[in-house]
């Protein structure tokens, strides 16, 4: 582990900080925070530590390997730190297991607050079947006694140019409903805001204005996938188009990639849920925390294509 730091600078430590949310919230703390990025690789986390500006001892920027599943390890890394961003670990079988190893490693480490990334809807029996462990992962927070705030995202607007084919067809069992998807950009602000607040409030001994909050964080609107299709298009000048499946058509268009069950379900699940009806609503916590507008999807889609 890497370290230069002023103790009396409150520390924030984010996970999964070479990945797409936890690289953007780095960014935007750099140069105003005191900060410890982990990855499971020391390397890319030393090497996302050295890419960020630190002119100071009070916003030192500090590196560690961090693995969910080994709970000695994560409270070792974690010592120390005031504020945790938890970005939730990949997508495996073992999720739920890993977010329990390093919930009981952070309270081992005494962290004063974590700030976890959960799904909009998370429920025992969301449609979206990943959404599932986020709702149990809530739970296990609210069990540990560590103070804490949630962060419920949709689905990213980001990544709907990657649900297309080669052959430009956004294909599933969507039907017509509509999903409030955000930018990752408005999530990585609004996890900032949280976590530089709640260390401000920490180091001055208050009590922090997000512990025990659920945050819903969605875009400006809901969008079905045929208006999704149409502004990829015209953002991207490629033709895509939605194709509208059944579920069994879901599953059989996508057996082919070998996918475990878990896996397809949750593939298959990701339409069925924007079907339900359950992603539709558009909340206004993310321009009521950053007070600016939330990113529609077209703007989205363009900063990508500028991007390339």
């Amino acid at each position: 582990m890497t370290r230069a730091h002023s103790p009396s600078t409150p520390l924030i430590a984010i996970t999964g900080a070479t990945g797409a949310v936890g690289s953007r919230v780095a960014r935007r703390l750099s140069g105003t925070a005191r900060l410890r990025l982990f990855s499971r690789d020391a390397e890319r986390a030393a090497a996302a530590a050295r890419a960020l500006p630190s002119t100071t001892a009070a916003t030192a920027v500090e590196s560690a390997a961090l693995d969910f599943a080994d709970e000695d390890g994560a409270a070792s890394a974690l010592a120390g730190a005031d504020v945790v961003l938890m970005v939730s670990a990949a997508e495996t079988d073992h999720r739920l297991a890993d977010h329990a190893t390093f919930l009981r490693a952070a309270a081992a480490a005494g962290v004063g607050h974590v700030v976890y990334t959960s799904f909009l809807a998370a429920a025992p029996d969301a449609v979206f079947t990943l959404a599932r462990d986020h709702f149990a992962t809530e739970q296990l927070l609210a069990a540990s006694g560590l103070p804490h705030t949630i962060l419920r995202d949709n689905f990213y607007q980001d990544v709907f140019p990657f649900f297309a084919g080669e052959d430009g067809l956004l294909r599933g069992p969507a039907g017509v409903g509509r999903v409030s998807a955000v930018a990752r950009d408005d999530v990585a602000a609004v996890a900032a805001v949280v976590l530089a607040e709640t260390a401000v409030e920490r180091a001055a001994g208050r009590d922090a204005a997000h512990a025990g909050r659920t945050y819903d964080l969605t875009g400006p609107e809901a969008f079905s996938l045929d208006e999704a299709a149409a502004v990829i298009s015209e953002v991207t000048g490629s033709s895509v188009r939605y194709l509208a499946e059944t579920v069994d058509e879901a599953r059989a268009s996508r057996a082919s990639y070998g996918a475990p069950d878990w896996q397809l379900d949750a593939w298959v699940s990701t339409y069925t849920a924007i079907a339900s009806g359950d992603l539709s609503p558009v909340s206004d916590d993310v321009p009521r925390l950053l007070g600016r507008p939330a990113q529609p999807l077209r703007r989205t889609l363009e900063l990508l294509h500028e991007a390339g």
